[in-house]
């Protein structure tokens, strides 16, 4: 089977030892703006609330936020198990996507007859974010830089070419590697507007000072362990009752609570774990720079399947993420697994095969995160419990901006709202759920070999991969 070009050029075994020799398993962003952090109470005996929110991630801190803003006099608490932005919305790579959908190409073949909608619906949210940090006075390094995806293989030149848009750049393989010195870029596509970069957890962080300023109650180390809702009509409230004790009699409830499992047994097969990993380098010189250029600022992806994923930060490191996506039997999150040698390992030679000019650079941190997959690689949105409980998962790893526009979904819905979003079929539909154990196991296994398969055979797809593609299914690393 022919070989990748990660496969074709791959650095000296002793490189990779000494780039991971003193980097440590911690979470650059979160260990970063640590100094920022405040500690919120957990939630003490019994009370109630216009607004629960269970979740402290960027689905439930822009719910808070956002609907603190739509009624200044309602009461809004966020309930959090651990403390805020520590999960997904704090070890991202800080990529905010004007795409709701995961990428164009899937909402196209999923939602043909809204898709330029979406699009619209998409560069507004992203524009709205903008605006709100700035309003807000979020010190997240919000940078509008732009996205550039590259081609490493010639038959993804071609792809690129097909998925140029009007409003997007081709550069040829001179232009792009004077824009990102790489040897293994062939060809790259400019999108200048839709993609911003996040500092992650200073996003997370500031959306908490934010709602907290403009009255939302935040309690981290609270644990939701139930929802109760055994009074009749939607009048009857929700009784949100914690793992320590405590409990609040809510009118309405936002989940926001991302991969873990779901508080609605409707939700527990909607979406499983998938592990993705994470380097993060030490701050590069000057003269390293200028052999690397990069003077854009660009969020970087590759278009394979099993693609990397690549920025700068504000202090000159370089993140380096994604190609390895494992998924763990019974849809498991453990802290556990996100050390993972042999994916870090991998990442690292993938890293000096795409910068060979510098070898020698060590990686100062190491970390992992569990996404929330979906079948259709994209959030879905619901209610519950006569119209009480409403909630938003399954980003699939582009959720960043998303979470905005789940939030406010999410409240259009809650307060019965008919508008522009909530008439949308990419709202109003729900994918398809996962099959249990062990068929879920053996159908993901399978999926991400044929994924890599095609990584091999100039994007072929296989039987399994066109049999998934019809029926609406899939798995994306």
């Amino acid at each position: 089977m022919p070989r990748t070009v990660f496969e074709r050029s791959k650095p000296a075994a002793a490189v990779i030892e000494h780039s991971l020799a003193r980097s440590r398993h911690a979470t650059f962003w979160i260990e970063d703006a640590g100094a920022d952090a405040p500690q919120h109470p957990p939630l003490r005996g019994s009370g109630r609330a216009d607004l629960v929110v269970v979740g402290g991630g960027y689905t439930g801190l822009w719910t808070a936020l956002l609907a603190k803003r739509r009624d200044p006099g309602a009461r809004v608490v966020l309930l959090e198990a651990a403390s805020i932005g520590w999960a997904a919305s704090g070890r991202n790579g800080g990529f905010v996507d004007a795409s709701l959908t995961h990428g164009d190409e899937n909402g196209r073949s999923r939602f043909p007859d809204e898709f330029d909608e979406l699009r619209r619906q998409g560069a507004a949210n992203l524009d709205a974010i903008e605006a709100d940090v700035a309003a807000f006075g979020i010190d997240a390094e919000f940078e509008r830089t732009g996205a550039l995806d590259v081609a490493t293989e010639p038959y993804q030149v071609g792809l690129l070419r097909e998925e140029a848009g009007p409003d997007d750049v081709l550069l040829d393989e001179a232009a792009v590697r004077a824009a990102i010195g790489s040897p293994t870029f062939l060809s790259g596509l400019w999108h200048p507007r839709s993609t911003a970069l996040v500092h992650p957890a200073k996003l997370a962080l500031g959306l908490a000072r934010a709602a907290a300023e403009l009255g939302v109650e935040l309690h981290e180390g609270t644990r939701v362990a139930a929802l109760d809702t055994s009074a009749p009509g939607p009048r009857g409230g929700v009784v949100v009752r914690t793992s320590a004790g405590a409990s609040i009699h809510a009118a309405k409830v936002a989940l926001g609570t991302n991969v873990f499992p779901s508080l609605l047994k409707r939700n527990r097969f909607m979406t499983v774990p998938v592990y993705d990993y994470v380097l993060m380098t030490e701050p590069l010189s000057d003269a390293q720079w200028r052999e690397v250029g990069w003077d854009g600022r660009q969020g970087l992806g590759d278009t394979a399947n099993q693609f990397h994923y690549s920025r700068r930060t504000a202090d000159g490191r370089i993140l380096f993420g994604g190609y390895d996506a494992v998924y763990h039997y019974g849809s498991r999150v453990r802290a556990r697994y996100e050390d993972r040698s042999a994916s870090y390992e991998k990442l690292a030679s993938h890293f000096f095969t795409t910068f060979p000019q510098l070898e020698g650079l060590a990686f100062t941190h190491r970390w992992a995160g569990a996404i929330d997959t979906c079948t259709r690689f994209c959030a879905y949105f619901g209610l519950a419990r006569e119209g009480r409980i409403a909630y938003a998962a399954g980003y699939t790893g582009l959720g960043v901006a998303a979470t905005r526009f789940a939030a406010e979904v999410m409240l259009d819905r809650l307060a019965g709202l008919t508008t522009e979003r909530t008439e949308l079929e990419f709202v109003r539909s729900r994918p398809l759920p996962f099959p249990p154990e062990p068929i879920a196991s053996l159908g993901i296994q399978a999926t991400r070999w044929s994924l890599d398969r095609a990584d091999h055979r100039d994007g072929k797809r296989n039987l399994l991969l066109r049999g998934l593609d019809a029926l609406g299914l899939g798995f994306d690393s």
